[in-house]
């Protein structure tokens, strides 16, 4: 599908997607044709599709371990949807409070064939306490310092904390040292990826989640 507005295919995308190409394309084309209608992307965005939210949200699904995982507020499916086209190897569940977001996850991923996706409809603080997972992502929901006491008890433990963000990272950090800390998050690292695939660099928070934690 070609769009007048719509950013050309980058080199990196298929060295982040590789087989999985096809369908990360599906995906451009389907947030091409029903992304600003249904409030899922603006249309300045469409000139940065690619870089800004399918390759920045591929190259936080390099870093995800195999197994399963939670992107919190999924909204247009970056990063969890994109994490689930290209890893097969992970179980997705994307959580997301807004009824048409969710609607939009269902039915994309089914359109996607994935059969690795599961959407809930909830909020990250009120998702069942049973149900925990080996590596928690999100991007663009809040800081650290919120962020982590919202998401912590869905981490299993032993398990990451992937968290996409943006230039005040080593700033969050430190804001949240007395959270992270009473929560029992250790092996803290900022990192900073992109540069190498030849697109524009993103900070993620990896962190992991001691087996035993306090409240």
């Amino acid at each position: 599908m070609k769009h007048p507005e719509v950013e050309d295919e980058p080199q990196a995308a298929a060295t982040l997607f590789g087989e999985h190409l096809p369908v990360a394309r599906q995906l451009r084309d389907d947030l091409v044709r029903w992304g600003e209608e249904l409030g899922l992307v603006g249309p300045r965005e469409l000139e940065r599709l690619w870089t800004r939210h399918l390759v920045n949200s591929a190259l936080l699904g390099t870093l995800v371990k195999p197994g399963t995982l939670a992107d919190v507020g999924s909204g247009a499916g970056f990063p969890g949807l994109v994490v689930a086209l290209m890893r097969p190897d992970v179980k997705c569940t994307l959580i997301e409070p807004m009824e048409r977001r969710v609607q939009w996850l269902q039915e994309e991923a089914e359109r996607l064939g994935l059969e690795n996706v599961e959407v809930l409809r909830s909020r990250a603080q009120d998702v069942a306490s049973d149900r925990q997972f080996g590596t928690v992502t999100a991007r663009a929901v809040s800081a650290l310092k919120k962020l982590v006491p919202m998401t912590h008890k869905l981490v299993a433990p032993g398990g990451e904390m992937l968290f996409m963000k943006g230039q005040r990272l080593d700033e969050e950090v430190r804001d949240a040292a007395e959270v992270l800390t009473r929560l029992g998050v250790s092996d803290i690292e900022t990192l900073l990826v992109g540069p190498e695939y030849g697109t524009e660099e993103t900070r993620v928070f990896r962190a992991t989640l001691a087996p035993t934690t306090s409240e």
